[in-house]
């Protein structure tokens, strides 16, 4: 294990990285650390400086014009150059990826995911490849998505047990993520990824993951007595235990293969 791995996963804690945007994003992490402790040891040093340079002892008449040193604009200049670098060279593209570079559906594993207190809810399109039709006046405790099952293209859509999410490793993953009643957070460590999820919304992510495993899913925002509770996992499999999956999940029919 070399010096950066051993900062990442020894020092910062960061569990090895299950997606394909994770060393990227690792990297950005590390380098904003980075950032901080120079700042945090140069502005201590100075800090110290200062106190010795200006003291009392050594200056026993004020000065009331100050230091005429340009020293710390330098410094401050540095600062601002280093967080531009890391806003427009890192942060920017990683957040443009996130958002706007998303893979075509018909290539992806397509998720809706439904936070509600204290749960999270998936469902998969079945053999058609599309969802059913939703509405409100459907929402019950065996039907969390309001699905109006008179929809032909409900029919086969296949609705897991609570907090087990199944995706394929080495394909491209779409989730949609909404709530059903408060504010929560869809948060994957292992997969770095985290997205709010909000009443009324359904905001799309996209992630890529790269090592089979079973990964936590946590509610990353406090969202009542139950919070700590709110919980998931994510198994990430071969393309032919997903199928399987799916289809041991199916209402009717198989589901479609993505091996």
């Amino acid at each position: 294990m070399n010096f950066t791995d051993t900062l990442k996963h020894q020092i910062l804690k960061l569990p090895p990285g299950g997606a394909e945007h994770a060393p990227k994003l690792d990297d950005f992490i590390l380098y904003v650390h980075y950032l901080m402790a120079a700042l945090f040891v140069g502005w201590i040093l100075y800090f110290f400086y200062v106190l010795v340079r200006f003291r009392s002892g050594a200056n026993p008449k004020a000065d009331y014009a100050g230091t005429k040193s340009q020293a710390s604009n330098v410094i401050e200049g540095a600062v601002i150059v280093a967080e531009a670098v890391l806003l427009i060279g890192f942060a920017i593209p990683l957040w443009a990826h996130a958002v706007e570079k998303f893979p075509e559906e018909k290539d992806s594993v397509v998720i809706r995911v439904i936070g509600e207190q204290f749960t999270w809810n998936t469902r998969y399109p079945g053999a058609d490849a599309k969802f059913g039709k939703v509405d409100v006046k459907f929402l019950s405790a065996t039907n969390q998505f309001g699905i109006d099952y008179s929809d032909p293209a409900a029919k086969d859509d296949i609705v897991p047990s609570a907090k087990d999410i199944h995706v394929p490793v080495g394909t491209n993953v779409i989730m949609h993520i909404t709530s059903k009643d408060v504010i929560h957070s869809f948060k994957i460590v292992g997969l770095r990824v985290c997205q709010d999820a909000i009443p009324g919304m359904s905001v799309p992510i996209h992630f890529k993951p790269t090592r089979p495993g079973k990964y936590l899913v946590t509610c990353a925002q406090l969202c009542g007595g139950g919070h700590a509770t709110m919980n998931a996992f994510v198994t990430v499999e071969d393309p032919k235990a997903f199928t399987e999956w799916l289809a041991k999940n199916a209402k009717s029919g198989g589901a479609t293969s993505f091996e």
